[in-house]
């Protein structure tokens, strides 16, 4: 008989799971669902005292409980921090950890690193911030969208996860946690909520990057379920989420593969054969310059993220910033790729501020019409954005983006960022915006694009969308077809346009 210990995210405990557990029941398992010491509802708080590692102890006292030999745990959101904790303390007897919809922390990380809440994670990060170790109450009724993405959760289910929340003990999420060596050998599943902003592909884009923490997850004791629902399956999905969860204990589920010596999708050649141009680097700018004696206007192009701090190349070496860039000064434009800072979904407002510092620093440059200038992103660093719309300076001419990020993931934490392009869209008067919109985008990020493209509409904005209805995200180094040609021609050419006029 398979054994599963079941534990839910902040705020919830083992009522969380009912309809999962019932499911796993009817197929023949044994099912233990959590509820952590604080989080019973008792109207007396948990003591001052009660920390991540209390929590870790309620999930090794399940284990021990569990007459089966073999355990499965499964750690929804915070409930992955007790799970690592105890499985560190009984490794000998888990057959798998399963992952849903959570990160994955690293030793010495506190629970509240990954609070999709940014304002309430920057507090718990701050010790100056905490409220003398009180309880962090659960969000109204409307605010749980807050804490991740509730697509899909019925009106009553919502009620109900309102009504039953605990507040949280704050030890909980600022003591770090503490993992055992023998955790990392532990077969692992994750199960990604796609509405969360979680999928298989991005996964695979970030183990392309070369973060070295992630490499593990490419290993064959390591697999995949995608859910198409928010952060709450156990509410949204439940039968889909125990299917997945007994063929998680089974073994199954997608598996990561790397063909050995073929490089990464951001590091295969550009789909353009450019001509050559000259390259000048400057801090964190690199300028591909045309080769004529005029002041030329200028294209800076800005990568998405994040991107890992220690990822080699770093973006404005990848070849398709590289071949943006060479095929604009081809044309008679100065081309410009930036380094910028976005290493984790907490770094726009730096990101955004090495991206300033790199136009100002194009802007100056002899060989550069200052005004004449278009900025272009891509992917997740469509927020940034945001700013450029909100409140075009005269020398911006266009704004371009492909494949972009257009309003924060429910998962990102950035609700209330200034962060929100679909927003500032509607401040942007005429600026001509060109958008390279891909068929096969992933749903979650294409529901962005939509998102301001509808609010384009609504304001009037001058938005051109080159569509690319066989393209992926990133396709520039993956796809050669003359679709994709034409439309990375169609969007560069439209740009420089823009530039001339």
């Amino acid at each position: 008989m398979t054994a599963f210990v079941l534990v839910s995210d902040i705020f919830t405990g083992g009522w969380l799971w009912d309809e999962v557990a019932g499911r796993l029941r009817e197929a023949g398992a044994r099912v233990c669902p959590a509820t952590l010491t604080g989080l019973d509802g008792s109207p007396a708080p948990a003591g001052p005292d009660t920390d991540l590692e209390t929590h870790v102890r309620d999930v090794v006292r399940l284990i021990d409980g569990v007459a089966e030999p073999q355990v499965v745990l499964v750690g929804h959101g915070y409930g992955v921090h007790p799970v690592l904790g105890a499985a560190g303390r009984r490794p000998e007897r888990i057959s798998r950890i399963v992952f849903v919809d959570a990160g994955m922390p690293q030793d010495g990380d506190p629970a509240a690193k990954l609070v999709a809440d940014q304002a309430v994670r920057e507090r718990l990060l701050d010790p100056a911030g905490r409220t003398g170790g009180g309880p962090l109450s659960p969000p109204p009724l409307d605010g749980w969208g807050r804490w991740g993405s509730t697509q899909g959760v019925p009106a009553d289910a919502l009620e109900r996860l309102s009504r039953l929340a605990a507040p949280q003990p704050v030890g909980t999420l600022t003591q770090p946690l503490r993992l055992a060596d023998e955790v990392s050998r532990l077969p692992t599943t994750g199960v990604l909520c796609t509405a969360s902003g979680a999928s298989i592909e991005g996964v695979e884009m970030l183990v392309g990057f070369g973060d070295p923490r992630l490499q593990a997850l490419t290993e064959p004791r390591v697999t995949f379920f995608e859910l198409g629902t928010g952060h709450w399956p156990m509410l949204s999905c439940p039968e889909e989420l125990a299917g997945v969860l007994l063929r998680a204990a089974a073994g199954e589920g997608h598996r990561l593969t790397a063909k050995p010596g073929e490089p990464p999708a951001h590091l295969r050649p550009f789909l353009l054969d450019v001509p050559e141009r000259r390259r000048e680097r400057a801090g964190r700018v690199d300028l591909h310059l045309p080769g004529t004696e005029e002041a030329r206007p200028a294209v800076v192009f800005v990568h998405g993220g994040p991107v890992p701090a220690d990822a080699r190349p770093t973006p404005r070496d990848w070849p398709a910033l590289v071949g943006y860039a060479q095929y604009v000064a081809s044309l008679g434009a100065v081309g410009a790729t930036v380094d910028h800072r976005l290493h984790d979904l907490a770094d726009y407002a730096r990101a955004a501020e090495d991206v300033v510092d790199a136009v100002e620093a194009v802007r100056a440059d002899p060989r550069v019409d200052g005004e004449r200038v278009a900025l272009w992103f891509f992917s997740g660093g469509g927020l940034l954005s945001a700013d450029w719309l909100a409140a075009p300076p005269p020398w911006l001419r266009c704004l371009a983006a492909t494949y972009p990020v257009l309003a924060p993931l429910p998962n990102w934490g950035l609700a209330d960022s200034r962060f929100r392009p679909a927003e500032a869209v509607r401040t942007a008067g005429r600026l001509p915006v060109v958008v390279t919109r891909v068929g096969l985008e992933r749903p979650e990020i294409a529901a962005t694009v939509e998102e301001f493209l509808d609010a384009a509409g609504d304001c009037g904005a001058a938005v051109e969308v080159v569509d690319l209805p066989t393209g992926r995200h990133a396709f520039e180094t993956t796809d050669r077809s003359e679709e994709a040609r034409r439309a990375v021609d169609l969007a560069v050419r439209s740009v420089l346009g823009h530039l001339e006029g």
